[in-house]
């Protein structure tokens, strides 16, 4: 029986990577590039499991893409500050402690990547307001059918997935994925050299189903 449920798992994660949408996959690293190489700052933000992958990716895009002559990501994980999240859960409301943090930090063009499996989670989506308030670009990582997450962010990547479990696995290949491609890009100078301002930006400004 054990084993019948480990297959069965497997193959949940399998059905949810092949069907994910790599054109929006395409779109979030494209940001996420550009956000570096302008020298913009990256917030991510999430709760739970999701929280562990914001603090993840935050060390992997800045530690993980570092090269020779390759951009130096100014990344900040909203998770990772545990006294003054809780002092703004405890002094307000729990929906407030990604949001307050934000809005002295955030500026014009700057990049929020917001963490949720559900797509419902409160102080996630007042981050992304916030965000959004102040100028910056919101991506959204989630799953299910994307919930409220997919309609407040500029871009959503939603993973196919009814499974939370399943959809925290994705999201944290995801990232993984990201800062592989990033990585790779900077590694190979002539590549970098050879993509012109004007395709970066069309890429980082295409729209699901443009």
């Amino acid at each position: 029986m054990w084993s019948e449920w480990i297959e069965e798992y497997f193959d949940g994660v399998r059905r949810a990577l092949e069907v994910l949408p790599r054109d929006v996959l395409l779109q979030v690293i494209a940001q996420v590039e550009a956000a570096a190489r302008e020298g913009r700052m990256i917030f991510l933000c999430g709760n739970g499991g999701s929280a562990a992958t914001a603090s993840h990716f935050a060390c992997d895009l800045a530690k993980g893409t570092r090269r020779p002559g390759a951009p130096m990501l100014r990344v900040v994980a909203l998770t990772d500050n545990v006294p003054l999240l809780t002092a703004w859960a405890n002094d307000t409301d729990y929906r407030h402690v990604f949001a307050e943090q934000l809005r002295p930090l955030v500026r014009p063009g700057d990049l929020l990547i917001a963490i949720s499996g559900s797509g419902n989670s409160l102080n996630v989506l007042e981050a992304v307001r916030a965000a959004r308030e102040a100028g910056a670009f919101t991506i959204g990582l989630t799953g299910f059918q994307g919930g409220r997450l997919r309609e407040e962010v500029d871009l959503c990547l939603v993973v196919p997935s009814t499974c939370m479990e399943q959809i925290e696995d994705v999201h944290l290949i995801l990232h993984h994925t990201i800062t592989t491609v990033l990585r790779r890009t900077w590694e190979q100078p002539v590549l970098v050299a050879s993509i012109s301002e004007e395709e970066r930006l069309a890429d980082a400004r295409r729209v699901p189903g443009s």
